[in-house]
């Protein structure tokens, strides 16, 4: 396999990098970023990998750079789509939001489907924020509801989905969109997602500092752990095309969990007691809370269950997760 990943100077593009090469099964794994991305840590347990490794520094809303990138030389069997602006910055500046979101996506889908030799598997990470407020809150939404965004982001997200599926209808490209939950927790520093608090409310709690909870602890969210979410995108990269054919569609749900800011302060309580949950200021945000509040907190995800998709821990094993993965700056990275 010759994987490429954009948007790979981010956290989900440094874990799935990370992933592959520990896998093993890549030829060349292409890292491309706006700024040059770091190379993937490899594991102590193995010091060299046969895997070829570039990282790009890049502007995919450049057709010159797209070309340069996606030539049928470089023989790419597989990418992944992470590049983003997301939900807050994306409300709060449209025109980068449409640059990035839109404009760079439909540039390297026009780019691939017509200079591929076959049709190159392209793993689209959407997001959840493409569906409106659902119609009760016991509501859980699956892929036959009609998506009605209610931010920016959501909107863009739909627009490339909407393309990439008729990419695929007609042959050209090989989509599989993935709608992701809010991932939870993120290492380091907040991202200018409308969701970044509901990492925030854990990381920096439990690294001694205080957080700004912007949103009310009656709202419900729909997150999922990074080790999941990585683990459903491997998945989506090996899924035959057949399987998706059979629901007429390349969008899945993935699985997550769904819990109310109250719950995820009780677990914070649990793992790191209540000196951590002192640290959480609540300060209300109208911009954050509104954008929050469009988006629905229940699934149903038994099509993606069908298709072999991974459920998700509970919200303290998340926690537990982190703290393995990533450590806190009180105990130490894996302390």
């Amino acid at each position: 396999m010759n994987i490429l990943i954009t948007g790979a100077g981010g956290f989900i593009g440094q874990a799935l990098a990370a992933a592959l090469v520990k896998e093993g099964k890549c030829a060349s794994i292409t890292l491309t970023d706006i700024v040059e991305p770091p190379p993937p840590p490899i594991s102590p347990k193995s010091e060299t990998t046969t895997t070829t490794i570039n990282c790009i520094p890049a502007d995919l809303t450049s057709p010159t750079t797209c070309s340069a990138l996606f030539t049928p030389e470089k023989n790419l069997t597989h990418i992944f789509l992470l590049h983003g602006i997301m939900s807050g910055a994306a409300e709060a500046d449209l025109e980068l939001g449409l640059r990035v979101n839109i404009d760079a996506t439909r540039q390297i889908l026009d780019t691939l489907r017509r200079c591929a030799k076959n049709a190159v598997k392209i793993i689209f990470a959407s997001t959840c924020a493409v569906y409106g407020p659902p119609p009760h809150e016991e509501y859980a939404l699956t892929e036959a509801d009609a998506p009605c965004p209610g931010s920016s982001y959501g909107a863009q997200k739909l627009i490339c989905e909407t393309l990439l599926g008729d990419f695929s209808r007609r042959g050209l490209l090989d989509g599989r969109i993935v709608r992701l939950p809010t991932v939870l927790v993120r290492p380091g520093k907040p991202t200018g997602a409308a969701s970044s608090f509901a990492s925030g409310i854990f990381r920096e709690p439990l690294n001694g500092q205080k957080a700004i909870l912007p949103v009310s602890k009656e709202l419900s969210v729909w997150i999922c752990s990074p080790r999941t979410v990585i683990k459903n995108l491997m998945w989506a990269r090996d899924l035959e095309r057949e399987r998706y054919k059979d629901y007429g569609s390349p969008v899945v749900n993935l699985p997550g969990v769904s819990v109310s800011i109250r719950e995820m302060l009780a677990a914070l309580r649990a793992i790191g007691g209540q000196e951590a949950l002192d640290l959480v200021e609540e300060k209300r945000d109208e911009a954050t809370e509104r954008i929050v509040e469009s988006w629905p907190a229940k699934y149903d995800t038994s099509r993606a269950l069908k298709l072999g998709f991974a459920e998700d821990e509970t919200l303290e094993q998340t926690l537990k997760d982190y703290i393995e993965d990533y450590g806190t700056e009180k105990k130490g990275r894996g302390g």
